[in-house]
């Protein structure tokens, strides 16, 4: 693969952010950190991820809460003035409101299925993940299988990536937990689906158990990108740069054409002081990105290393 983001548009938070998180923020899971996105913009995109995950309007503490699905409670109904379900153009809202109309009111179970992977179509448009999750789900559970489990599961992860409350996070990571065990029992080799797991597993009470199945799929496939990107990653996290370096080096071998873990490898580098070996890295990342605002961030990191 090119990158560990090539299959999803959102790649990271803001470096900024990754060393908030170090110094004492929870942990968020999968690819953490942004170097897309300049310090100026880190507020606007996390309102824009507040609203993506809570829908347009949070509820208010203690008023409403949070359904088994991470949503407010009620959100996976008809949206309303007062509970919108998300925040998009009305005609789109009209669509999955007749959609879901039709998905309570249908009692044909090919019908509703269909009607189900519709919605779930719906809602990743409009990057409502945990609400495409929950109706992939729905038919995960009446045509079970590795893939269909593994749809609904990953669907979850993209929410729990962009968890911004602590008990969002821990509330989908819970989630992914129980779907992808499902995957895993259908398939114990499926090593992407053992990967999100072990991410899955950093925000529950052991974190230690998402570090060991990682490992486990480095042992079974050295050259994962997925697995030793997050295990790089979770080293800065942890501040064990020389770790990481190892890890974003490897990564590196095995793919140089991955613009993160260039990126990453340079800031590692930066961090154990090897320098003039992290300017290499960072230009790296610039010269294999077309990307204007990742060029900016890495003029930003090689100043620091003046």
């Amino acid at each position: 693969m090119a990158s560990i983001t090539a299959s999803s548009k959102h790649q990271l938070l803001v470096l900024a952010l990754a060393f908030a998180l170090v110094a004492g923020l929870f942990l968020l899971p999968k690819v953490i950190v942004k170097p897309k996105e300049g310090k100026e913009s880190l507020t606007q995109t996390a309102a824009r991820t507040a609203n993506r995950d809570q829908g347009a309007a949070a509820p208010s503490t203690g008023a409403t809460g949070l359904d088994e699905h991470g949503h407010p409670i009620g959100s996976h109904d008809e949206p309303t003035a007062e509970q919108p379900h998300m925040t998009v153009p009305a005609a789109q809202r009209g669509e999955i409101t007749a959609l879901v109309r039709k998905f309570s009111s249908e009692a044909d179970q090919t019908a509703k299925l269909r009607l189900a992977q519709q919605l779930a179509e719906k809602y990743k448009a409009v990057e409502r993940f945990d609400s495409a999750g929950y109706y992939l789900e729905q038919v995960a559970v009446v045509r079970p299988g590795e893939q269909a489990w593994k749809r609904a599961a990953d669907q979850y992860f993209e929410a729990y990536s962009f968890a911004t409350t602590e008990e969002r996070q821990k509330l989908l990571g819970a989630k992914c937990q129980e779907l992808y065990q499902k995957v895993l029992k259908n398939n114990p080799d499926n090593l992407d689906a053992k990967t999100n797991l072990g991410m899955a597993y950093m925000s529950s009470s052991n974190p230690v158990q998402g570090i060991t199945l990682i490992r486990e799929v480095l042992a079974a496939d050295p050259r994962n990108e997925k697995a030793l990107y997050n295990l790089g990653f979770l080293a800065i996290q942890s501040g064990q740069f020389d770790k990481a370096v190892e890890r974003f080096q490897e990564l590196a071998k095995v793919n140089p054409e991955n613009i993160n873990g260039q990126f990453y490898l340079g800031v590692s580098l930066a961090k154990t002081g090897a320098k003039a070996e992290a300017r290499k890295a960072f230009l790296k990342a610039k010269s294999i990105s077309p990307d204007p605002a990742l060029a900016t961030s890495v003029d930003d990191e090689l100043k620091k290393l003046q």
